[in-house]
C-alpha cells in the first residue's frame, strides 16, 4: 500500500510541474490577437516624401531561439553581428506628400527584412539595412527613380545599433565595419582561474543589471562581436575607404560642417557588475579624413555614481555639436560633482569650445540638472533642466555668445503639473540640416506644440510665445468633442498648414493635412482601417472617482457590445494598473490622456476580455504620493490598497461590476502591484501578474523610482515585497514571466520563488514560464498561450465563481 501511495505522489508531481503543450485562447480573443498589424509612417525632415511600413505582429519562437550572446547588458546574434531580437519591415511604400502620388519602388530584396530605415539629409535617398540569418547588407532606394540597390553587400556590426548613417552633403555614408571577422568559434576550452570582483573601500552602489560580463572569456566574446573600424562607403557602393581604426565605438557625431567627427571609443578595464554605457571611455575629435586631431576626454568607469535619481557622473557629459554653429563643441559638467547631496547653488554648468578645441568657455549655470538645449542663433538658445526630489523644471532663455549671464526663466513649474506644462518649442532645419529654434518673421515670436493636458482630456495646442514678455498667443487648439486629434509635424509655420493625427474610439489615427488657421476641414491623406471589427460596438468611458483621503482619480471603463445593466446585471470586472510616485496630491489625480482615443490592443492588454463578457477597467490611476519631506512608498502599502478600493466602489455604485467578482493584473511594476494587493486585501477574486519583482532585498541599492538603499530603508524594502506576506496570499494568483528576462530586477528567479512560497504556505498560484522570452513577449506562440493561460484562470476563479 506505501509503494502505492509513493507512486500516486510521484505521478501527481510530475503533473503539477509537467510542461504543459501550446494552447490557443478562445475564438474571441483569437481574432484580435491573429490581425495583421497596421502599417507605420514616417515623415521625412524636409516633408517631400511619406514612408509607409509594415511589420509582423509577432516574432516566431524558431526567431527567439536563434542564437544569442548575453554580454554587458546586450544580446547578440552572433552568427550576423546584429542586436538579437531585433524587429524588421516587411513591406515599404513611399509616397510623395505634395499629391500623394506613389514611388514605384524597383529591385527591392526579394523577402524583405529591413531594420535601421532612414532617409537622406537631402532626401535624394533612403536607406535601410537587410538582416539575414548570417550577414547584413546595406541598400539604398533613389528617391526619383524608385530604384533600389544594394551597395555593401556583407561586412556591417551593428552590435552596438546603428550599422551606418549619412554625410552631411549626401556623396558618401559612414560604415561600422566588422571586416572578415564571423562567429567566434569557442573550443570549450576551462577556465584558466576564478572570476574575481573586489570591493577597495570606496561606496560603489549599482543596481541589478542582467546578462553583465562574468569573465575574462566574455570579455574576448564581447571584444570580437563590438569591435568595428568606420569606413566610408560612397553612394554606389563602389569606393571604400578607411577612416578610423578599430575600436569598440559607441557614438560617432559629424559637425554641422562635415569638417570634424566626434567619436566615443570603450576602454578596458570592463566592469561585471555595469552594463557597456558605464565602462570607461575616450571621447577623440578627427578630422573628416580620420586623422586625429584631439583627445578630448578620458572618461573614467562610472561605478560610484550615487543612486539617487538626481545623481549624475562627475566631470564632462553630454557632449555634442552646437547645431547652429560650423564646428562648436557643447557640454555640462556638475559643479557639485554630480552628488545632489553636496550643497551647491548651481547643479550643472554649460561650456563650449570651437576649433581647435583647445579653450573652453563657460555658457550658464544652471539651479538643476541639465536636460536640453535648442539653439536659434548666436545670441538665442532654450535650456531646460530638471530637479527629482521636488520634481521642478525648469525653461530658461540663454545668450550662448555671452561668457557671463543671468539666465532669463520663461519656465518654472512642476514636472507632475500637466496642466500647466507649456509644450515643447518648434523646431526648424537650417542651412546645415540640423534642427533648430523657428522664429517668426519679425524674429520676436518662437512658437510651442502641447499636448493640452486638461480635465476634460487631452486637447493638444499650437501657440505662439512672445519673447519681450514671455507671453503665449493661442493659434489653435483641437476641439476634443469626439476626437483626439494630435500634432504630427508643422509644415509651413507661416501658412499655417500642420500635419496632425485623427483618431476616435472606433476610428483608426489616420493623417491629415490641416490649415489651423481657417476652419476649412483638414484633408486626409493616409486611409489605414480599424483591424479589431469586434470591438466596435463595444462603450468606452472615462470615469472619475475620489480616494479615501480626497484625492481625485480616474480611469478608462469599457463594457461589452450590446451590454445592458439592467438586463444583464453587474458584470466580472479585470482592472488593469501600474502605480506611480508623486509629491504634489493634486498632480496625482490630474487626466492624463483623451476619451476619445483609439480603442487599440496589443499583446499585454486587458481589453481582449471585454469580448468575453468582462467589464474592463485601463489606465486607473495608483498614485503613490509623498509629501513634502514624506517619500512615497513610506506609505506604499496602504495608499496601494485605497486606490484599488476607490475604483472597486466606483464601479460597483455605478451598478456595472460585482464587486465580487474582480480581478487585477499587471506587468512589471504592475505585477508587484497585483501580489501586493492580494497579500493585503481581500479585494479581489484573482490575480495575474507578468515578470514582476517580488522581494525588494534583491534590488538593494533602489527600484523604480525609491532612492534609497535597503540599508537606508529596511522597513520600506520588507513591508514592500509580497514574498514576504507569501502566507497571506490565500487568493489564486497567475505568475507568467519569460524564461530569459533581460530587465533589471526582474530576474525570472523572482516568479520563481514567490510560486514556491505561496505554494508552501498552502496557497493557490500557478507559474508559467515562457521560453525565450524577455521582459517583453514577443513570439506568437507563446502569446497566444499566455492568452489562454489568463482566460483560463479567470474563468476559473472570477467570472465563474459563487457568491
Amino acid at each position: 500500500m506505501k509503494t502505492l501511495i509513493t507512486i500516486f505522489l510521484m505521478l501527481a508531481s510530475i503533473a503539477i510541474f509537467a510542461q504543459t503543450e501550446y494552447q490557443l485562447p478562445p475564438k474571441e480573443i483569437l481574432e484580435l490577437a491573429d490581425v495583421k498589424t497596421p502599417p507605420q509612417n514616417l515623415i521625412s525632415r524636409n516633408n517631400t516624401y511619406l514612408l509607409t511600413m509594415e511589420r509582423p505582429l509577432y516574432k516566431s519562437l524558431e526567431e527567439l531561439a536563434e542564437p544569442e550572446l548575453k554580454l554587458a547588458g546586450l544580446r547578440i546574434n552572433p552568427e550576423n553581428f546584429n542586436r538579437s531580437r531585433s524587429t524588421f519591415y516587411t513591406s515599404i511604400s513611399i509616397q510623395k506628400l505634395a499629391d500623394l502620388k506613389a514611388v514605384p519602388l524597383i529591385n527591392m530584396p526579394k523577402d524583405l527584412k529591413a531594420q535601421y530605415v532612414q532617409i537622406s539629409p537631402n532626401e535624394n535617398y533612403c536607406s535601410f539595412v537587410q538582416a539575414e540569418s548570417t550577414k547584413l547588407s546595406l541598400w539604398i532606394i533613389d528617391l526619383k527613380t524608385g530604384q533600389a540597390s544594394m551597395i555593401l553587400e556583407e561586412g556591417l556590426n551593428a552590435t552596438l545599433g546603428s550599422p551606418y548613417q549619412w554625410s552631411n552633403d549626401e556623396t558618401f555614408l559612414y560604415i561600422k565595419w566588422k571586416g572578415n571577422k564571423t562567429k567566434l568559434v569557442t573550443k570549450g576550452e576551462l577556465p584558466k582561474g576564478p572570476s574575481t570582483q573586489d570591493a577597495t573601500g570606496e561606496k560603489a552602489p549599482s543596481r541589478t543589471y542582467q546578462d553583465l560580463l562574468r569573465n575574462k572569456q566574455d570579455e574576448a566574446k564581447f571584444d570580437h562581436y563590438a569591435m568595428a573600424s568606420y569606413l566610408k562607403l560612397s553612394v554606389d557602393g563602389k569606393l571604400k575607404t578607411q577612416l578610423l581604426p578599430e575600436g569598440i565605438y559607441t557614438y560617432l557625431s559629424v559637425s554641422p560642417d562635415g569638417k570634424y567627427i566626434l567619436t566615443e571609443e570603450l576602454k578596458q578595464p570592463y566592469s561585471y557588475a555595469l552594463t557597456y554605457d558605464y565602462f570607461a571611455s575616450q571621447f577623440s575629435i578627427y578630422d573628416q579624413n580620420g586623422k586625429l586631431i584631439k583627445l578630448f576626454y578620458n572618461r573614467p568607469l562610472q561605478d560610484k555614481i550615487p543612486i539617487s535619481n538626481d545623481a549624475v557622473e562627475a566631470g564632462i557629459r553630454n557632449i555634442m555639436w552646437r547645431n547652429d554653429k560650423p564646428s562648436s563643441l557643447l557640454w555640462c559638467e556638475a559643479p557639485d560633482g554630480g552628488d545632489p547631496a553636496k550643497q551647491s547653488e548651481f547643479r550643472d554648468q554649460l561650456f563650449q569650445s570651437d576649433f581647435p578645441f583647445e579653450q573652453n568657455r563657460s555658457i550658464c549655470y544652471l539651479k538643476n540638472r541639465f536636460s536640453d538645449i535648442i539653439f536659434g542663433n548666436d545670441n538665442l538658445a532654450v535650456v531646460i533642466d530638471y530637479w527629482w526630489k521636488d520634481r521642478n523644471t525648469k525653461t530658461y532663455i540663454i545668450n550662448p555668445s555671452l561668457q557671463t549671464q543671468v539666465t532669463k526663466v520663461i519656465f518654472d513649474l512642476s514636472s507632475e503639473d500637466l496642466y500647466s506644462e507649456p509644450g515643447y518649442f518648434v523646431t526648424m532645419y537650417n542651412a546645415f540640416n540640423r534642427d533648430v529654434l523657428q522664429f517668426s518673421k519679425d524674429k520676436k515670436g518662437l512658437y510651442l506644440i502641447g499636448e493640452g493636458y486638461s480635465p476634460e482630456g487631452n486637447k493638444p495646442f499650437i501657440d505662439e510665445f512672445n519673447l519681450a514678455n514671455n507671453k503665449t498667443k493661442r493659434l489653435w487648439r483641437a476641439d476634443g468633442i469626439s476626437t483626439y486629434e494630435r500634432i504630427v509635424r508643422i509644415i509651413d509655420i507661416d501658412k499655417k498648414i500642420a500635419i496632425t493625427s485623427i483618431e476616435s474610439p472606433k476610428v483608426y489615427p489616420n493623417l491629415y493635412t490641416r490649415n489651423y488657421g481657417n476652419k476649412s476641414l483638414p484633408k486626409q491623406i493616409t486611409f489605414k482601417e480599424n483591424p479589431y471589427v469586434s470591438l466596435l460596438n463595444v462603450s468606452k468611458q472615462k470615469i472619475n472617482y475620489k480616494r479615501k483621503d480626497g484625492v481625485n482619480l480616474s480611469a478608462t471603463l469599457y463594457l461589452p457590445a450590446g451590454y445592458d445593466k439592467a438586463k444583464d446585471g453587474p458584470l466580472p470586472m479585470l482592472m488593469e494598473a501600474y502605480p506611480t510616485e508623486y509629491k504634489d496630491d493634486k498632480a496625482a489625480g490630474q487626466i492624463k490622456d483623451s476619451p476619445h482615443t483609439f480603442i487599440s490592443i496589443y499583446w499585454g492588454s486587458p481589453i481582449f476580455w471585454v469580448t468575453r463578457g468582462y467589464a474592463i477597467v485601463e489606465d486607473a490611476q495608483f498614485p503613490i504620493i509623498g509629501k513634502g519631506t514624506e517619500e512615497p512608498n513610506d506609505t506604499y502599502i496602504d495608499q496601494l490598497v485605497a486606490d484599488a478600493d476607490a475604483l472597486i466602489n466606483a464601479v460597483d455604485s455605478m451598478g456595472v461590476v460585482d464587486k465580487n467578482r474582480c480581478a487585477v493584473m499587471g506587468h512589471s511594476y504592475g505585477a508587484f502591484m497585483t501580489a501586493n494587493l492580494l497579500a493585503h486585501s481581500n479585494l479581489f477574486a484573482a490575480g495575474i501578474a507578468r515578470s514582476g519583482a517580488y522581494n525588494r532585498t534583491l534590488t538593494p541599492f533602489g527600484f523604480q523610482s525609491e532612492e534609497r538603499s535597503f540599508w537606508e530603508a529596511q522597513d520600506v524594502y520588507n513591508k514592500m515585497s509580497p514574498f514576504n506576506y507569501a502566507d497571506k496570499i490565500k487568493l489564486p494568483l497567475l505568475l507568467i514571466h519569460g524564461d530569459a528576462d533581460n530587465n533589471p530586477g526582474t530576474f525570472t528567479l523572482q516568479s520563481e520563488r514567490l510560486f514556491q512560497a505561496i505554494k508552501g504556505n498552502g496557497g493557490k498560484a500557478r507559474l508559467v514560464l515562457l521560453p525565450f522570452e524577455s521582459h517583453g513577449y514577443a513570439a506568437k506562440e507563446n502569446i497566444l498561450h499566455m492568452l489562454w493561460e489568463m482566460d483560463t484562470w479567470l474563468d476559473k476563479y472570477v467570472k465563474g465563481k459563487k457568491n
